[in-house]
Protein backbone atom coordinates (compact mmCIF):
# COMPACT_ATOMS: atom_id res chain seq x y z
CA UNK A 1 0.00 0.00 0.00
CA UNK A 2 1.40 3.39 -1.00
CA UNK A 3 2.11 6.08 1.56
CA UNK A 4 -0.20 8.95 2.45
CA UNK A 5 0.21 12.68 2.73
CA UNK A 6 -0.83 14.26 6.02
CA UNK A 7 -1.69 17.73 7.23
CA UNK A 8 -1.59 18.64 10.90
CA UNK A 9 -3.24 21.70 12.42
CA UNK A 10 -2.11 22.31 16.00
CA UNK A 11 1.30 20.62 15.84
CA UNK A 12 2.84 22.80 18.56
CA UNK A 13 0.29 21.69 21.15
CA UNK A 14 0.97 19.07 23.80
CA UNK A 15 -0.49 16.18 21.80
CA UNK A 16 0.16 17.68 18.38
CA UNK A 17 3.91 17.61 19.00
CA UNK A 18 3.78 13.85 19.31
CA UNK A 19 1.45 13.36 16.37
CA UNK A 20 3.91 15.32 14.21
CA UNK A 21 6.91 13.27 15.33
CA UNK A 22 5.03 10.02 14.69
CA UNK A 23 4.06 11.14 11.20
CA UNK A 24 7.60 12.20 10.37
CA UNK A 25 9.07 8.98 11.74
CA UNK A 26 6.69 6.68 9.88
CA UNK A 27 7.32 5.41 6.37
CA UNK A 28 3.54 5.25 5.91
CA UNK A 29 3.43 9.03 5.49
CA UNK A 30 5.40 10.42 2.57
CA UNK A 31 4.69 14.14 3.02
CA UNK A 32 3.64 16.04 6.13
CA UNK A 33 2.32 19.58 6.21
CA UNK A 34 2.43 21.63 9.40
CA UNK A 35 0.27 24.73 9.10
CA UNK A 36 -0.35 27.02 12.06
CA UNK A 37 0.12 30.35 13.76
CA UNK A 38 3.26 28.99 15.40
CA UNK A 39 5.54 26.37 13.87
CA UNK A 40 7.75 23.65 15.32
CA UNK A 41 11.42 24.47 15.82
CA UNK A 42 13.24 22.18 13.38
CA UNK A 43 16.07 21.70 15.87
CA UNK A 44 13.68 19.74 18.08
CA UNK A 45 13.00 17.19 15.34
CA UNK A 46 15.18 14.25 14.39
CA UNK A 47 13.60 11.96 11.78
CA UNK A 48 11.69 12.89 8.67
CA UNK A 49 12.48 16.59 8.40
CA UNK A 50 13.02 16.17 4.66
CA UNK A 51 9.31 15.41 4.13
CA UNK A 52 8.03 18.25 6.32
CA UNK A 53 6.38 21.32 4.78
CA UNK A 54 5.82 24.20 7.21
CA UNK A 55 3.72 27.30 6.67
CA UNK A 56 2.67 30.03 9.07
CA UNK A 57 -0.98 30.98 8.57
CA UNK A 58 -3.56 33.43 9.85
CA UNK A 59 -6.67 31.57 11.01
CA UNK A 60 -8.70 34.68 10.26
CA UNK A 61 -7.58 34.57 6.62
CA UNK A 62 -7.61 30.87 5.81
CA UNK A 63 -8.50 31.55 2.18
CA UNK A 64 -4.93 32.83 1.83
CA UNK A 65 -3.35 29.83 3.58
CA UNK A 66 -2.95 27.51 0.60
CA UNK A 67 -4.04 24.56 2.74
CA UNK A 68 -6.28 23.18 0.00
CA UNK A 69 -3.42 23.07 -2.51
CA UNK A 70 -1.82 20.15 -0.66
CA UNK A 71 -4.75 17.83 -1.44
CA UNK A 72 -3.94 16.04 1.82
CA UNK A 73 -5.00 12.41 2.28
CA UNK A 74 -5.30 12.68 6.07
CA UNK A 75 -6.05 15.83 8.04
CA UNK A 76 -5.12 15.76 11.73
CA UNK A 77 -6.51 18.47 13.99
CA UNK A 78 -5.14 18.81 17.51
CA UNK A 79 -5.80 22.53 17.83
CA UNK A 80 -7.41 23.60 21.09
CA UNK A 81 -7.27 26.03 23.97
CA UNK A 82 -8.88 26.82 27.33
CA UNK A 83 -11.25 29.62 28.27
CA UNK A 84 -8.59 31.09 30.54
CA UNK A 85 -5.95 31.13 27.81
CA UNK A 86 -8.41 32.49 25.25
CA UNK A 87 -9.51 35.30 27.56
CA UNK A 88 -13.27 34.96 27.17
CA UNK A 89 -16.00 32.48 26.26
CA UNK A 90 -16.39 34.07 22.83
CA UNK A 91 -12.65 33.87 22.13
CA UNK A 92 -12.60 30.26 23.30
CA UNK A 93 -15.39 29.34 20.88
CA UNK A 94 -13.62 31.16 18.08
CA UNK A 95 -10.36 29.26 18.57
CA UNK A 96 -11.49 25.87 19.85
CA UNK A 97 -14.47 25.43 17.53
CA UNK A 98 -14.49 27.90 14.64
CA UNK A 99 -10.78 27.71 13.78
CA UNK A 100 -10.99 23.91 13.78
CA UNK A 101 -14.10 23.78 11.61
CA UNK A 102 -12.85 26.43 9.21
CA UNK A 103 -9.46 24.72 8.84
CA UNK A 104 -11.11 21.40 8.04
CA UNK A 105 -13.35 23.11 5.47
CA UNK A 106 -10.35 24.76 3.84
CA UNK A 107 -8.48 21.45 3.68
CA UNK A 108 -11.41 19.59 2.11
CA UNK A 109 -10.92 18.90 -1.59
CA UNK A 110 -14.06 17.79 -3.49
CA UNK A 111 -13.84 14.39 -5.21
CA UNK A 112 -10.62 13.54 -3.37
CA UNK A 113 -10.84 10.75 -0.74
CA UNK A 114 -9.81 12.29 2.55
CA UNK A 115 -9.84 11.35 6.20
CA UNK A 116 -10.03 13.73 9.16
CA UNK A 117 -8.78 12.77 12.63
CA UNK A 118 -9.81 15.13 15.42
CA UNK A 119 -8.66 15.39 19.03
CA UNK A 120 -11.84 16.05 21.02
CA UNK A 121 -12.68 15.35 24.66
CA UNK A 122 -14.32 12.54 26.60
CA UNK A 123 -17.22 14.73 27.72
CA UNK A 124 -17.99 16.18 24.27
CA UNK A 125 -21.70 16.89 23.93
CA UNK A 126 -23.17 19.42 21.49
CA UNK A 127 -26.20 19.91 23.76
CA UNK A 128 -24.27 20.44 26.98
CA UNK A 129 -24.96 23.58 29.00
CA UNK A 130 -21.22 23.81 29.70
CA UNK A 131 -18.96 25.66 27.28
CA UNK A 132 -16.09 23.20 26.85
CA UNK A 133 -17.99 19.97 26.14
CA UNK A 134 -20.54 21.85 24.03
CA UNK A 135 -17.86 23.30 21.73
CA UNK A 136 -16.20 19.92 21.34
CA UNK A 137 -19.50 18.25 20.52
CA UNK A 138 -20.49 20.94 18.05
CA UNK A 139 -17.11 20.60 16.35
CA UNK A 140 -17.47 16.83 16.05
CA UNK A 141 -20.86 17.16 14.39
CA UNK A 142 -19.59 19.82 12.00
CA UNK A 143 -16.62 17.70 10.94
CA UNK A 144 -18.83 14.65 10.38
CA UNK A 145 -21.07 16.73 8.12
CA UNK A 146 -18.27 18.13 5.99
CA UNK A 147 -18.04 15.44 3.35
CA UNK A 148 -14.83 13.70 4.40
CA UNK A 149 -14.66 10.05 3.41
CA UNK A 150 -13.84 9.08 6.97
CA UNK A 151 -14.12 10.98 10.26
CA UNK A 152 -12.37 9.69 13.38
CA UNK A 153 -12.72 11.45 16.74
CA UNK A 154 -10.62 10.76 19.84
CA UNK A 155 -12.15 11.08 23.32
CA UNK A 156 -9.16 11.07 25.70
CA UNK A 157 -9.25 11.35 29.47
CA UNK A 158 -6.81 13.48 31.47
CA UNK A 159 -3.70 14.23 29.40
CA UNK A 160 -0.51 13.42 31.30
CA UNK A 161 3.17 13.63 30.43
CA UNK A 162 2.73 17.21 29.23
CA UNK A 163 5.42 19.88 29.22
CA UNK A 164 3.47 23.11 29.39
CA UNK A 165 5.31 26.43 29.93
CA UNK A 166 2.79 27.10 32.70
CA UNK A 167 1.45 24.05 34.49
CA UNK A 168 -2.27 23.64 35.05
CA UNK A 169 -2.71 23.06 38.78
CA UNK A 170 -5.75 20.80 38.29
CA UNK A 171 -3.81 18.51 35.97
CA UNK A 172 -0.81 18.38 38.31
CA UNK A 173 -2.93 17.47 41.33
CA UNK A 174 -4.99 14.90 39.42
CA UNK A 175 -1.92 13.25 37.92
CA UNK A 176 -0.35 12.99 41.37
CA UNK A 177 -3.47 11.35 42.81
CA UNK A 178 -3.73 8.92 39.87
CA UNK A 179 -0.11 7.85 40.19
CA UNK A 180 -0.20 7.57 43.98
CA UNK A 181 -3.22 5.30 44.05
CA UNK A 182 -2.51 3.63 40.68
CA UNK A 183 -6.02 4.51 39.56
CA UNK A 184 -5.33 4.08 35.81
CA UNK A 185 -4.86 0.34 36.43
CA UNK A 186 -8.44 0.10 37.63
CA UNK A 187 -10.03 2.88 35.58
CA UNK A 188 -8.42 2.90 32.09
CA UNK A 189 -10.57 5.80 30.90
CA UNK A 190 -9.11 8.24 33.42
CA UNK A 191 -5.85 9.34 31.82
CA UNK A 192 -3.46 8.91 28.89
CA UNK A 193 0.06 10.12 28.18
CA UNK A 194 0.22 12.62 25.33
CA UNK A 195 2.95 10.59 23.63
CA UNK A 196 0.68 7.53 23.64
CA UNK A 197 -2.25 9.55 22.33
CA UNK A 198 -0.13 11.04 19.56
CA UNK A 199 0.98 7.62 18.36
CA UNK A 200 -2.57 6.30 18.48
CA UNK A 201 -3.86 9.17 16.37
CA UNK A 202 -1.14 8.66 13.77
CA UNK A 203 -1.97 4.95 13.52
CA UNK A 204 -5.71 5.64 13.24
CA UNK A 205 -5.07 8.11 10.47
CA UNK A 206 -3.20 5.48 8.52
CA UNK A 207 -5.58 2.59 9.12
CA UNK A 208 -8.89 4.43 8.83
CA UNK A 209 -12.05 3.49 10.70
CA UNK A 210 -12.71 0.33 8.68
CA UNK A 211 -9.32 -1.21 9.51
CA UNK A 212 -9.15 -0.28 13.18
CA UNK A 213 -8.50 -3.34 15.38
CA UNK A 214 -11.06 -4.32 18.02
CA UNK A 215 -8.79 -3.08 20.83
CA UNK A 216 -9.45 0.49 19.68
CA UNK A 217 -13.04 0.07 20.96
CA UNK A 218 -14.21 2.27 18.09
CA UNK A 219 -17.89 3.20 18.26
CA UNK A 220 -20.00 4.45 15.39
CA UNK A 221 -21.84 7.64 16.21
CA UNK A 222 -24.33 9.75 14.32
CA UNK A 223 -25.15 13.45 14.16
CA UNK A 224 -28.77 14.68 14.39
CA UNK A 225 -28.67 14.96 10.59
CA UNK A 226 -27.65 11.33 10.21
CA UNK A 227 -23.97 11.88 9.37
CA UNK A 228 -21.79 9.13 10.77
CA UNK A 229 -18.39 9.23 12.41
CA UNK A 230 -16.27 6.96 14.58
CA UNK A 231 -15.13 7.76 18.12
CA UNK A 232 -12.29 6.15 20.08
CA UNK A 233 -12.36 6.26 23.91
CA UNK A 234 -9.38 6.74 26.18
CA UNK A 235 -8.80 3.02 26.83
CA UNK A 236 -9.08 2.28 23.12
CA UNK A 237 -6.54 4.96 22.26
CA UNK A 238 -4.08 3.54 24.80
CA UNK A 239 -4.50 0.02 23.42
CA UNK A 240 -4.28 1.12 19.78
CA UNK A 241 -0.89 2.71 20.40
CA UNK A 242 0.45 -0.72 21.35
CA UNK A 243 -0.56 -2.33 18.04
CA UNK A 244 1.16 -2.40 14.66
CA UNK A 245 0.46 -0.03 11.80
CA UNK A 246 -0.74 -2.87 9.58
Amino acid sequence: MSGKTALIIGATGQTGQHVLKELLGSSHYTKVGEYGRRLTDLSTLSAGKDKLVQKSIDFEKLEESGIKDGKWDVVFITLGTTRKAAGSAAAFERIDRDYVINSAKEARVPDHPQRVVYLSAAAANAKSSFLYPRCKGQTEEALASMGYSDTIVFHPGLLTGTARPQSRIQETIAEGIFNTFRLPSFFPNLEIKVATLGKSMAIAGWLGSERLPSVAQAAEEETPEGKRFVSIPNAGAAALAQTSWE
